[in-house]
């Protein structure tokens, strides 16, 4: 059985013990305790969260853990001596030491990321890189693993670090029936970018979230401004005015950043051929995905996939 510890701080986020249910699924779904998780904090006790609920913890003392896991709290300050010597000595004495969210200006300033790529929230990510300047830091990934040190971006990606260690611990099998049983729509790789279009051009009609709809459902078809509008039940010249006022771009540059969203998804996560994902999300051909795939991100779509494994399997 592996032990994981979970450092508390006052006033952590409580989304940052969302990782631990996926340990805890994880002892339900192998039918045994795999793992064992104990809550951590410097003086142990009670440890109130941002918002008022506390939980119970232990202080400090062995550091010899499989795993440590250290969670920031909703406002970034000095990590205490004692908590840097902690972060210090369960980097010596436990199998790997991660951090959730902003955990990682913790491990950043007990020098564990110094030369390690690393990542955290994004809101949060340039601030580390300012105070901490020896770490690699890549602000848009959903985790990173390097050696023996883990980071990840904000809350919820903790969940997707706790998968990919399961996965790591005890294989893909356990880790996909811990997402099912969270109901997770797919585990995400560490990879993935923080930032989402499907977010960012959320409608605020009805007609153009119909259409918006009809996209994501049908990138396999051309997409022109006259199918969108026929689905929100406009004329061509009525929907493209009212898409641009609400989501700030034009309908074909909104369906553009939807097939190169899906793609690189499909390349991250899959081992489809790249003409089977051109052709899925609607570039017709692998060289006009590659090409937009150079504009958008800079690199073609196999040294995303590249990428992406390489992060998963912590090369």
């Amino acid at each position: 059985m592996q032990r994981i510890g979970f450092v508390l701080v006052p006033g952590f986020q409580l989304m940052y013990l969302a990782a631990i249910s996926v340990f805890e699924f994880a002892n339900v779904s192998a039918g045994e305790y795999v793992y064992q998780i104990d809550a951590l904090s410097e003086e142990g006790g009670p440890v109130r969260s941002s918002h008022g609920l506390t939980v119970d913890t232990t202080a400090f003392a062995d550091p010899n853990f499989d795993t440590v896991i250290f969670g920031g709290g909703m406002q970034i300050s000095e990590a205490s001596s004692k908590m840097i010597d902690f972060a210090r000595q369960a980097s010596l004495a436990s199998r790997r030491t991660a951090s959730i969210c902003t955990g990682a200006f913790v491990l950043a300033q007990a020098g564990l990321l110094d030369g390690k790529r690393a990542t955290t929230h994004w809101l949060s990510a340039r601030e580390l890189q300012k105070r901490y300047p020896k770490v690699k830091m890549e602000e848009d990934r959903i985790f990173i693993i390097d050696g023996d040190i883990w980071t990840s971006a904000g809350m919820s990606a903790g969940i997707d670090l706790a998968l990919g260690m399961v996965e790591k611990d005890y294989g893909s099998g356990l880790a996909r029936s811990v997402a099912h049983k969270l109901v997770l729509y797919h585990r995400r790789a560490g990879g993935q970018s923080q930032h989402s279009e499907l977010l960012k051009m959320d409608a605020k009609s009805d007609r153009i979230q119909s259409a918006l709809d009809y996209a994501r459902k049908n990138l396999r078809s051309a997409l022109s401004v006259e199918e969108l509008a026929d689905a929100a039940h406009l004329s061509p010249r009525q929907f493209s005015r009212a898409f641009r006022s609400e989501t700030g771009q034009s309908p074909a540059k909104a369906v553009e950043h939807l097939r190169l969203e899906t793609a690189r998804l499909m390349m991250e996560q899959s081992r489809h051929p790249i003409e089977y994902i051109a052709a899925e999300t609607g570039f017709a051909d692998r060289e006009r995905m590659r090409r937009a795939f150079l504009r958008a991100y800079g690199q073609p779509p196999q040294a995303i996939r590249r990428s992406a494994r390489a992060v998963d399997e912590g090369e």
